[in-house]
């Protein structure tokens, strides 16, 4: 199972979404990150086969998937950002009706709307109107609706908005679980949850591919870049003004420990930290706002472009 991306393009009037982009995905969880505006829900409706590319071709198993058409929305599912339903619809009016465009027989249709509505915890709301949910059980009727045929290659645009921090942990294990012989491929920005879960990792920026690679190897772009100290409350706002800080936790005596992100230790009393994926989003998309032109050095490790 293969699923390729073959030197993809889009440009929307003066500016190019997406730019030359190749990545070949395999069965698996893969992360897909970026800043906004850095083109991943663009090149996530390419692949869903909802938007044409001006250049290069998705293709599955050898196959385009312009040509294999129905055959290719058989073997998908796809969660975009904002998933569109009539006000009337119920949750379980929703899911059948999914079905029925999924092509589910009404046994079926049955037998999976229950399993995906306990698997997603939906089962005491199956009566309700979707309009009446809030966000986070909104997000769980979406992750359902994707997940209804079955699919062997599913894409999530942000599937884990709105949903706490229990509903997150067993969103994560039931992707691992569903992506031992499937694609998953997954945009977010809420990097600890594909951190740990995720086979590979697809960073992009300006519409470029940047780098492809585990988090293993991934984090070695900022392997000597990230930083610990402790330093009197006072200061804290004078060393974020200065510097990239990850996190900054209160200690006793009036101290705070920040880590943070630069190039060389900013004082004599920090420490090196080993580096997470977190970390090197950061320090590629600085202030969590936009694109940037940051540029890395150092050892490049993964299979860059």
């Amino acid at each position: 199972m293969e699923l390729l991306i073959n030197k993809v393009s889009k440009t929307f009037k003066d500016k190019k979404a997406v730019d030359g982009i190749s990545l070949e995905l395999t069965p698996g969880v893969w992360g897909l990150l970026g800043a906004n505006g850095a083109g991943k829900t663009t090149l996530m409706r390419i692949i869903a086969g909802i938007m044409r590319p001006d250049f290069g071709q998705v293709v599955y198993d050898g196959v385009p998937v312009r040509v294999l058409g129905e055959r290719y929305r058989d073997v998908f599912g796809y969660l975009p950002q904002e998933f569109g339903f009539s006000p009337e619809f119920t949750v379980k009016d929703y899911l059948a009706y999914v079905a029925a465009l999924k092509g589910l027989s009404e046994g079926e249709s049955r037998r999976r709307i229950q399993e995906l509505l306990e698997r997603v915890s939906l089962t005491d709301v199956y009566h309700k109107k979707i309009a009446s949910l809030s966000g986070g059980m909104r997000r769980r009727v979406g992750i359902a609706q994707a997940l209804l045929n079955d699919p062997e290659v599913l894409i999530l645009d942000e599937p884990t908005g709105g949903l706490d921090p229990g509903e997150r942990v067993r969103f994560r294990n039931l992707l691992s679980e569903f992506a031992h012989d499937r694609i998953v491929l997954v945009s977010t920005h809420i990097v600890p949850d594909v951190e740990y879960i995720a086979t590979c990792h697809a960073i992009i920026r300006n519409g470029r591919l940047l780098a492809v690679g585990t988090t293993e190897e991934l984090v070695q772009m900022v392997e000597g870049k990230v930083w610990s100290c402790t330093i009197p409350a006072e200061a804290a706002a004078k060393y974020e003004s200065r510097l990239q800080v990850a996190s900054l936790r209160n200690e006793n005596d009036g101290c705070v420990s920040i880590r943070y992100l630069a190039e060389r230790p900013c004082n004599d009393s920090s420490f090196p930290c080993a580096p997470r994926l977190e970390d090197l989003y950061l320090w590629l998309f600085p202030q969590g706002g936009g694109e940037n032109r940051r540029r890395t050095s150092g050892k490049r490790v993964g299979r860059y472009e």
